[in-house]
Order: C-alpha cells, then structure tokens, then sequence
C-alpha cells in the first residue's frame, strides 16, 4: 500500500538481513514484573535485564504486542511475550504464539528452490516460460534467479489497483498468475531492482509444477519436519495445537480486528506462520549447513548486482546490509494484522525476531530488533534526551547536503526547529541532543552528527540510520525556495471534506479541525495538508502532494495522490 500512511503488504520492513552462526538453542527464559509473559523464571543477567526493558518499552500490556526472541552464540538471552494475544479476551502474549510471518515466508521459498536446483530439476537460469509456456516474455527473457532476486521487471499483483478488495477471496494459483501474467513488465529483466511479491508467487508455483506436491505439503516435508518446526506452517495446513495470537489493525478508537485475507493469496510470498522458537531453530540449522551445500547458501547470501553491476541489496530471499559495520542478513514483513522482522549477525553470532500481532499503531519491529541486537553485542543505541538550541545556533546546520549527483538533504530551521527534507522526500522535525547532534524521536533509529573543520564552519551531515553511517558533506548551493502557500478560508476547504476510497478497505478521510486541514487514512494517524493552490495540497511531512478534481459542473469527484512517483486516484464515495 501507499508509503506515504505506512500501510505495509508483504514488503521487507528494510533493506538488511541475515541468520547466524549456533548449533544449539538454551532456553534461558526471563520474567518482566510490568509485561506479560510466557516465562516463568527471574534471569538477573545484565544483559537479558536490559533486553527485556527494550521490549517492555515498546510494547504495552493492555495492547497488541510482541513475541521475542534474541539469542547469542547458542544462548537464549531473551524468550518472552509482550502485550495482549487477544485484546477482547484479555488474554496474555506468550513467546509461543504462533504468529503469520509474511514476507518471511520467502526465505522458506527461495530456500525449496534452492533445493530442487542441487537435485538437478531446475537451474537458477531457466526461464520462467520453461514452467509457463503461456507466459508473454515480450521479447525479455525472465529467469528463477530475477524472481528470487526482485529484478524481474513483473508489477507485483499486492499493487494493483483493487487488490485489497478482493483479498478475502479463495483463489487458485493458476488464476492469480493469469492475473498479472499480461501486465507491461516494469523495466528490462535484470537491470533495476523493485521488490516484487509477483516473483515469489511464481516460484511457489514452480515448485509445485516440478515437486508435483503443493506448495503447503512441500515446505511441511522438505523444511519444516525435517527441522523440528512443529509449530510452522502454511495457513490453514497446521500441524500442531499452538495457538496463534489474533491479528489486529489500529483505528482511531484503539486496536481493532484486522481485515480478512485468504492466504491463496499471499501463497508463496508470505502466506506461512510460525513462532520465534521455530525461527530460532530455522537460524540454527542454516548455520549448522543443513537443507542445502555451502555453496548455496553462500549464494542465498550474496547481493544480486545488476547488469550496470550496481549491487541491489538483496540476495534469495533474504536483504544483505550492514549493521554497527559488519554483515546483516535479514527480512521483515507486513500482512493483515501482523508486522514482523528478522535478523542475524555472523560475525557476532547473534540473532534477533520479533514478531508482532498488529499491523499497524505499534512500535515497527525492525527498529526494535536492531535496538536489541545493538545491546546484545554491547553496543546499545542510546535513548536520547532533548536539549534547547538557540536559533542563532541551528542556523549553522541550515543548508544543502550531498547524497549523490541528483539527489540531496536540506536542513532548514523553522522557528525552534531544525528540520530535514532530502530530494522528493518526507519532511523530518529533529530534535537536538547536543551541540551538533539531532534525533527523530524515541521510535527511529535515525540521527544526525554535523562535523566542522577548524574554523568552526559545519562541513559534513553523519547521518546514523539502522546501523549504517552515512556521510553526506556540506555543498555552496542555495536552499530551494519553500512552496508558495495559497490563501484559503475554512468555508473554501470544506467542499473537499469527505471520505475518498483508495481501494475499498483503504478511505482517505478528509477533514478540517478548527483551522488546520486534515487527511487520515484507514488505520493511520491523521496528516496536516497545507493549500498551495485553489485545489492541491502539500504535505511535507509524508512528501506527498494532494490534487482534487471536479466534474464539470463544479462538484468534487476524487483526488489525486501523489507520492513516491506514483499518482493514485481515490474517488469521493461521500
């Protein structure tokens, strides 16, 4: 779903990821007195102390929450539950609720390719019509090793206008791949990178075409028995009494059940479930060199790069990044009711899943497993506390900053603010820490460390994001000019006030509240719009702009969304 309202398909909650290097799993289990828990025994190591207090801060007791697990060199640090599995029931999260994986799921995939490729029965080069004769090339030859990759160029079907609509019904695959088979691909096979759930659903399908198993049995017999992963499977093929949490969604009165989706749907690209235990066991047995050679492995590891040799990031089935300056393989994922995030450290043999039973209105699972994997190796993130700066001191930081040839951060103060936008990009409000350092808030990981030379002049940006360092330094190039506002009164706004559908479970609700004007989307919190003409809107805090049309005879009949280099129609339905 759009960015801009954060509202996450299937997609990788980031661009790192990995699994780690133990042969074994301790269950070395803590209680946390404030939270609810599975566990039952006081550990009173530091360590585990300081990564209970990490999930006890995120995640509340009278809420959805979170399932955790962070285990070291084969030692369970941290196993417990955070929250509420079933907020009507009241009923307490347990480490070992079962809980929908979503995008997760496609290391489980890329792994069963990889199998059937060292039996011989397929190989990373073959093209996709090798399993679909029907399927249009249009003169572009699409690979198993760009479906694993992401760099196929086939739009993924989850962004399909009207996808949500119809995500509750039962569909076979053989339709869903009829579905996008015809779209125009994206751009040539193998020379940009743009996750795709569409990839992932063809590989399911592939191998159920040269198994001759389905996609559910296949996983359960190939993966899951194999490992002990009593507790994983594809949803609706379980095989253990484990209960799951229920999923939710945030709205505006609390937490509310999420939407149903059939998981025919997610399929391959995300339809699994699972518990931290299971994945820890998963992580385990991937390091201990099972399932697969290791030369296949290696490979499930190693950045795609495209064919202008840039690196993409990403390998099969799982983000390859850095983390504190060294390798991190990891993937999230985001599905009706769920958000989820995995990671390994090699190098520090250190592995991190949190799990979570809502899609939305909670801490994101990826900054929480980074800031529990920052402790575990002994370099914790600090919680940062606010400090005033003059105005004649952020007026130092105002300026432009490189990224790269086209792209560049602005720094501007506006009033006792230093705030930061980069080229088509959200505009951030930072808060000052020190003298020359700036913070988000208590949910990011982002901050901000400006450098000076001897002079005292600020040369250089250090902008600190999950683990990476990134230096962007100071160029003499003039500020752009801010948006022209455009004078409106209330009474000239609230023709726009009413409700707009993106997609029949996703409404655009557009409101004023006294003065300020309003837009808020299904399960998000609500964005202040600025006028900058008679019909279009800013709003730089998401970096998305607001365009309504109306008919002929004056009456408003939908706008437009634009965000991200997309323009997304959401007509007016009251």
């Amino acid at each position: 779903m759009t960015a801009i309202f954060q509202k996450l398909y299937l997609t990788p909650i980031a661009i790192a990821a990995l699994l780690l290097v133990q042969s074994s799993v301790t269950q070395a289990q803590t209680e946390h007195p404030s939270s609810s828990s599975s566990i039952n025994v006081l550990n009173t190591d530091p360590v585990t102390q300081q990564l209970d207090q990490i999930g006890a801060t995120y995640y509340k007791a009278d809420q959805p929450g979170a399932s955790i697990i962070v285990v070291k060199d084969g030692k369970v640090l941290l196993r417990k539950g955070y929250g509420l599995a079933n907020v009507e029931k009241q009923e307490a999260l347990k480490a070992d609720h079962v809980m929908r994986l979503g995008s997760i799921s496609k290391q489980f995939t890329a792994v069963g390719i990889l199998q059937l490729v060292e039996e011989g029965k397929i190989a990373l080069d073959d093209p996709v019509t090798k399993f679909f004769p029907d399927y249009p090339e249009s003169g572009k030859r699409i690979t198993i090793e760009h479906l694993l990759t992401h760099t196929s160029g086939i739009p993924s079907y989850t962004g399909k206008p009207g996808f949500l609509a119809t995500a509750g019904k039962d569909i076979s695959v053989q339709a869903m791949v009829d579905s996008f088979k015809n779209d125009p691909l994206e751009f040539e096979p193998g020379t940009a990178y743009k996750y795709n759930n569409s990839g992932y659903f063809l590989l399911g399908a592939i191998i159920e075409k040269v198994s001759g198993e389905t996609y559910a049995k296949f996983v359960e017999k190939r993966l899951f028995t194999p490992l002990g992963m009593k507790d994983s499977s594809y949803e609706g093929y379980e095989r253990s009494q484990q209960v799951r949490a229920a999923g939710y969604t945030q709205s505006a009165s609390g937490f509310e059940p999420s939407i149903r989706i059939s998981m025919t749907q997610p399929y391959a690209a995300g339809a699994l479930t699972s518990t931290v235990d299971d994945l820890a066991k998963w992580d385990a047995a991937i390091n201990a060199g099972k399932l697969l050679k290791a030369e296949h492995w290696k490979r499930a590891f190693t950045p795609y790069k495209l064919k202008n040799a840039q690196d993409t990031n990403y390998g099969f089935g799982w983000a390859v990044g850095q983390f504190e300056s060294q390798t991190m393989i990891s993937h999230g994922g985001g599905i009706p009711g769920y958000a989820t995030y995995a990671l390994s450290l090699p190098k520090e043999k250190v592995f991190v899943a949190v799990l979570t039973n809502a899609d939305s209105g909670l801490a994101q699972p990826e900054m929480v497993s980074m800031r529990l994997a920052a402790t575990a190796i002994g370099k914790p993130i600090p919680e940062f506390k606010p400090v005033k700066l003059d105005q004649k001191t952020l007026d130092q930081f105002a300026g432009v900053y490189r990224i790269d040839d086209k792209n560049r951060r602005f720094f501007v103060r506006e009033g006792e603010n230093l705030v930061m936008t980069r080229t088509n990009g959200p505009r951030t409000v930072l808060k000052a820490y020190s003298q020359n350092g700036f913070f988000k808030d208590h949910n990011s990981l982002l901050r901000i460390e400006f450098k000076r030379n001897a002079g005292g002049e600020v040369t250089e940006a250090v902008v600190h994001q999950q683990g990476t360092v990134v230096s962007h330094p100071r160029l003499n190039e003039a500020l752009p000019e801010a948006p022209k506002t455009f004078a409106m009164s209330p009474e000239q706004f609230d023709i726009y006030v009413g409700n707009y559908e993106l997609n029949p479970d996703f409404i655009l609700s557009v409101r004023r509240e006294g003065s300020k004007f309003i837009v808020q989307a299904t399960g998000q919190g609500p964005v202040t719009i600025s006028p900058v003409s008679a019909d279009t809107f800013n709003a730089p805090d998401v970096g998305a702009i607001f365009k309504f049309e109306k008919t002929a005879d004056g009456k408003v009949q939908q706008l437009i969304l634009t965000q991200g280099g997309r323009n997304l129609p959401a007509r007016k339905i009251n």
